[in-house]
């Protein structure tokens, strides 16, 4: 049997590789190719295309690299027209995988979609086209299952990946002492994305806040996670222009986390792993500013971050394009570390957020999903 994986981006990789060993675990001598990152090569994925310098955001970014993107998919199509997989396992990246699944449809190869487009965030008819496509749709929040559900899709409801991935596997002396971190000091985490443009965008501007910070709460360290598709001499050419010491760390992000009092983060998968982890966040998020009008245009809800998402509810802050300043940063970053009244009620809502998760075992209900396609078929 032949499963083949799609993936855009760091995080997808993380659960491109989740997924691969929860099949392997089911039939121990499946063979699994496809896009993806260091993170599947590991969990024994036969890589095709690396994502390494692949991540683009944006609708405005994405028209840029069309031709490139085309090309890719092309190369997909003649791979799948070729090896015949028994199915195509689509996660995130929505932008070129629903295209991509598409793709397989017309061959006969059937899908599964997993982290599947936020229907519930650009309308129903996102939904629709997605019902259309694949065979199965693997949901991971209940209001997911619910829009695609009602667009027509078969839909298994898995549960949060996360609530699998999400945890440490130190305990916190230990993480301390790995890190180098020093447990007299308040230890903020910066995560500004996976991506090379969101880097640039974005870290800089944490930088000048975290000098800001230092200024008012002298006993920080800061700590920064080397995604997988990002240069470790790119971050630190950046932070060598401002006068912040930052640990740069490899691995084990979760250990991180679970000693961490602060997260300053790009908005995305990371916001979920730091809720999970009961790390206050300070969401922050910016594109280039046509992008941001064209999705202020098309996105039904109020806000971005997926904690807000999954409360209901505004509990940790956001601030997006112009308001991502050194100044705001710094402010709400100060309050989360200081003001015990406003932390408290942070870490409160933050447990919230992990229950209406549900349950875990969420990976092991997706690669049960996948296996079934791939034995029965059906286009």
């Amino acid at each position: 049997m032949k499963i083949m994986i799609s993936v855009g981006e760091a995080s997808g990789d993380l659960h491109g590789a989740s997924v691969a060993n929860a099949l392997k675990l089911i039939q121990p001598d499946v063979q699994l190719v496809g896009m993806g990152g260091q993170a599947m090569r590991d969990a024994g994925v036969e890589i095709i295309y690396d994502i390494a310098d692949l991540g683009v955001i944006g609708i405005v970014e994405v028209i840029k690299n069309l031709r490139r993107l085309f090309r890719l998919r092309d190369f997909l199509s003649d791979y799948m027209e070729r090896e015949r997989p028994d199915v195509l396992v689509v996660i995130d990246y929505p932008g070129f995988n629903v295209k991509l699944a598409k793709v397989a449809r017309q061959k006969g190869i059937p899908v599964v979609s997993y982290i599947s487009p936020s229907a519930w965030a650009w309308g129903k008819g996102r939904a629709k086209e997605v019902a259309q496509i694949v065979e199965r749709v693997a949901a991971i929040f209940p209001f997911e299952a619910d829009v695609y559900r009602e667009a027509g899709a078969n839909v298994t409801f898995v549960g949060h990946p996360l609530l699998d991935i999400v945890k440490p596997s130190m305990e916190r002396d230990e993480a301390l002492q790995h890190f180098a971190a020093l447990p007299d000091h308040y230890h903020v985490l910066l995560m500004p994305g996976s991506r090379t443009q969101e880097i640039t965008s974005l870290l800089p501007d944490m930088l000048a806040a975290g000098e800001r910070i230092v200024e008012q709460v002298p006993n920080c360290q800061f700590f920064l996670p080397v995604a997988s598709t990002i240069s470790r001499e790119m971050l630190q050419t950046i932070i060598d222009k401002y006068k912040v010491p930052v640990i740069l760390t490899s691995g084990n992000n979760y250990d991180l986390m679970n000693i961490c009092d602060l997260a300053i983060a790009s908005s995305g998968t990371a916001t979920l792993e730091t809720s999970l982890m009961k790390v206050p966040t300070v969401i922050v998020y910016r594109v280039v500013t046509l992008t941001y009008l064209l999705g202020k245009l098309l996105v039904k809800i109020p806000d971005i971050g997926l904690p807000n998402i999954i409360a209901g509810r505004r509990i940790l802050p956001e601030l997006l394009q112009s308001e991502v300043t050194p100044g705001n940063i710094a402010s709400h970053a100060i309050a989360l570390l200081t003001d015990q009244t406003v932390r408290e009620q942070a870490l409160t809502d933050l447990a919230e957020v992990k229950e209406k998760l549900g349950e875990t075992g969420a990976v092991n209900r997706v690669a049960q999903v996948i296996m079934e396609v791939a034995q029965n078929g059906h286009v």
